[in-house]
């Protein structure tokens, strides 16, 4: 098949990350992946909740939301709904999920640090967008709090980041823009550390079912991509 811009198989979109792109939030970065475009920020609050009082833990909890214009057709506030929808619940927790599985939370000591995802505009893989540069707007915010002596150290054990593979046609794709992903026959997001390790896998047989050395395969398309992004991270951090 040829995909948008004639890039390979195993080729992601091209990326482009902005640090510092608004200036309220601790930490902020604009993740672009083609035309998947993200704000995301990280803000700090002086209290955990319940549930931590006292246990000396920080935490990290995030919320995603897409913005009415940035689908083709107009997707209505949630807030105007008066809730949110089960996709987006799920798509919060799973960043939190990434994020907070490579911080030392006892180290944050007891305060949460509020991550935002804002996609603005939405071609396919946002949620994977959303923690590949959460992890930046985390860093970012650790970095101002080491500085201004409210945290002794930057609690970040390893990086983080993740990617969507899938079959489209017959053929293993890595990173799907919309259209690849709503006509996908086996539909992954994958989200691993720098270290290799895999935080979640979520994979599912849209058409037919798929093998054992099909899921083989589509894991190592995607550890490709996430290391690839973890330079980035990393060239963006300065490290």
């Amino acid at each position: 098949m040829i995909r948008t811009g004639n890039r390979l198989n195993d080729q992601m979109r091209p990326i482009k990350i902005s640090p510092g792109f608004i200036k309220n939030p601790d930490g902020s970065v604009l993740m672009e992946m083609g035309d998947t475009r993200v704000l995301c920020s990280a803000m700090l609050e002086e209290k955990v909740p319940p549930f931590l009082k006292g246990t000396g833990s920080g935490w990290i909890t995030a919320e995603y939301s897409l913005l009415p214009s940035s689908t083709n057709t107009r997707s209505s506030r949630e807030a105007s709904r008066g809730k949110i929808s089960g996709r987006t619940s799920e798509i919060q927790r799973l960043i939190g999920r990434s994020i907070r599985s490579v911080v030392d939370l006892e180290k944050l000591g007891e305060k949460t640090i509020w991550i935002d995802c804002d996609v603005i505009q939405a071609d396919g893989g946002t949620r994977t967008a959303s923690i590949t540069g959460s992890f930046i707007a985390l860093f970012l915010a650790l970095k101002k709090y080491q500085q201004a002596g409210i945290i002794d150290e930057i609690p970040l054990k390893d990086y983080v980041a993740a990617i969507s593979v899938g079959i489209v046609d017959g053929e293993k794709l890595l990173d799907l823009e919309y259209i690849e992903d709503s006509a996908a026959e086996v539909d992954m997001n994958v989200v691993m550390t720098g270290s290799g390790e895999f935080v979640e896998i979520q994979g599912t047989a849209e058409g037919k079912a798929f093998s054992r050395q099909d899921l083989d395969e589509l894991l190592a398309l995607a550890q490709k991509g996430i290391e690839e992004l973890i330079v980035i991270q990393k060239s963006i951090m300065g490290e």
